[in-house]
């Protein structure tokens, strides 16, 4: 019997979710199908009741669903419950458990560049819902320095003070972090400054970025942006989001499956679609 899985969010037609999942399924021999289902911010409620009807076996969860969908689940692991937001659900015998990959995606891609992880001094540059999902998992997973630095720094306070894992931070605004960028050997950037169709921008200024670091942009749409653009011709190492995008995916798929995909030809595979 085939199983129904699906990606919801408001809006949906862009998530490459589906193709890369569904690219799996076949390669697999799975019998299965993942549809993008798209459910209005005011509709979450009612979206949510015909996904049950659908006979889900699981969904993907994104913007701007994640935070609200948490009331209408009967389940959270415990670092999602930490986070406050799920992108990943597993149907299981009438109960609905969230997870959140993200974090832990961005993880998996991070450690294949810095294997010596905690040792590094790491800067987070925005204080959102991606921003948190990361410093809460490098957080645990034993990161000692990771500073943060926002434009409203009441923002990057709360997100410090709401951490559960001991990590030291200092909260920075942009001119300051800008001055000491030589101090960090990662720098993140979480926000959506730099994606399409605003190429053009930048959240932060590399003039003293030390060549030795290594620059990470979530963002995988356009897969080069300004920042690493300019991280590039300083001589640092760089890192897009499609690492992030396709390991979430694959822990995601781990979760539902019960096994490990193939990395590589889900990376292959974002970056036909977005043709790269």
């Amino acid at each position: 019997m085939r199983k129904n899985y699906a990606v919801i969010g408001d809006p949906i037609q862009h998530s490459m979710s589906p193709a890369m999942h569904n690219d799996l399924f076949q390669f697999y021999g799975i019998d299965a199908e993942m549809k993008k289902i798209h459910i209005k911010k005011e509709l979450l409620e009612s979206g949510l009741i015909e996904l049950r009807d659908m006979n889900i076996a699981g969904f993907n969860v994104t913007v701007p669903h994640k935070q609200a969908i948490i009331p209408f689940l009967d389940e959270l692991d415990p670092l999602s419950k930490a986070i406050g937001a799920v992108n990943t659900v597993v149907c299981e015998k009438g109960k609905w458990i969230g997870y959140n990959t993200d974090g832990e995606g961005y993880l998996r891609g991070l450690l294949k560049q810095l294997p010596d992880l905690p040792q590094r001094k790491i800067i987070i540059i925005g204080s959102g819902g991606a921003a948190r999902g990361i410093y809460f998992t490098l957080a645990q997973y034993g990161v000692l320095q990771i500073d943060i630095c926002n434009r409203t720094l009441s923002n990057a306070a709360a997100l410090k003070d709401a951490c559960p894992y001991p990590v030291n931070t200092n909260i920075m605004d942009f001119a300051s972090a800008e001055k000491t960028l030589s101090e960090y050997d990662l720098i993140i950037q979480t926000t959506s400054i730099g994606m399409s169709p605003h190429i053009d921008d930048t959240p932060i200024q590399l003039t003293n970025l030390k060549r030795e670091a290594l620059v990470s942009d979530i963002i995988y749409n356009p897969l080069e942006t300004k920042i690493l653009s300019a991280a590039k011709i300083k001589g640092a190492k760089t890192q897009n989001g499609i690492d992030m995008f396709v390991y979430q995916g694959a822990l995601a798929f781990e979760k539902w499956q019960g096994f490990f995909p193939d990395t590589e030809r889900m990376k292959q595979c974002v970056l036909t679609q977005l043709g790269g």
